[in-house]
């Protein structure tokens, strides 16, 4: 089962896509100009439950709280994914990440991966440098810092779920609209591209929920079926909660629900409850 791809998926919501993304573009991402933060506050909570195929395969939560950085204002985010039941005796997943990003702009400046999947791991930190643009990836495994010259507004995996759900200019998409962000993943830079699918009533354990779909631009082959196999929906409300992700892999598929949240900024908007 490719439990690895899931676990690093449910951490971000777009955590999976992004992982998988592989392409190195230099096209310039389409960013917002607005610099407001009024989608997600401190203390908010997520759990996501995760099934592939018939399994209920892992669980995600992603947690956000405010403080400092180096005299910075900062919100530090954390997601943790894990196997459970069946599916853990067959490949255990702990995955761990953070980011600590500018309440403002969004913009990281330190981001952590500390991941075992299966006997695979990697423990790596990031610090992002906004003025010169430069990452010094601290590989804690292999004992090495590198710097690496990252792209501007540059995300990493848990700062660029926030700052899409923040920054999206929702109003203004039309159906089959694409946008980009500029990412930053380990050592390299990537372009991130999202599809604008429309607007749909999404029926959730929490009730009917106006929503927006997505479908990232992912690449085909090795681990999703085609570019378009992965599909996102969030709340069309002032909170822009994910939802709901479904993924078509080349074995299976995989998807991901929200099961409970807390502290949300704003009342989230459901047309019937269940």
């Amino acid at each position: 089962m490719k439990m690895k791809s899931a676990a690093a998926l449910l951490l971000g919501i777009i955590v999976f896509s992004v992982a998988h993304a592989q392409t190195s573009e230099t096209t310039q991402a389409i960013v917002p100009d607005t610099q407001s933060n009024n989608t997600f506050g401190d203390k908010e909570w997520f759990e996501f439950r995760i099934h592939y195929g018939f399994f209920n395969a892992s669980i995600a939560t992603l947690e956000v709280d405010k403080t400092t950085l180096n005299g910075r204002s900062v919100f530090h985010a954390k997601g943790y994914g894990k196997t459970v039941g069946l599916a853990r005796w067959f490949f255990k997943v702990e995955d761990h990440y953070e980011s600590y990003f500018d309440t403002v702009t969004g913009v990281p400046y330190k981001s952590i991966r500390n991941i075992d999947e299966g006997g695979y791991t990697k423990d790596i930190e990031i610090d992002f440098d906004q003025e010169t643009k430069q990452a010094l990836v601290y590989n804690k495994k292999k004992k090495t810092k590198t710097l690496y010259p990252f792209n501007d507004k540059a995300q990493d995996l848990i700062s660029a779920f926030y700052y899409l759900r923040n920054f999206l200019p929702a109003k203004d998409l039309i159906p089959n609209q694409s946008f980009a962000i500029n990412m930053f993943f380990d050592s390299e830079n990537y372009l991130f591209k999202l599809k604008f699918m429309g607007k749909e009533n999404l029926s959730t354990k929490f009730g009917i929920v106006p929503s927006l779909k997505f479908r990232p631009i992912v690449q085909s082959g090795r681990v999703f079926r085609e570019q378009e196999s992965v599909t996102l929906w969030v709340s069309d409300d002032q909170n822009r909660i994910p939802l709901r992700m479904q993924a078509d892999l080349a074995v299976g598929s995989i998807k991901a629900d929200l099961e409970n949240f807390k502290n949300l900024k704003h009342p989230f908007t459901i047309e019937v409850s269940r």
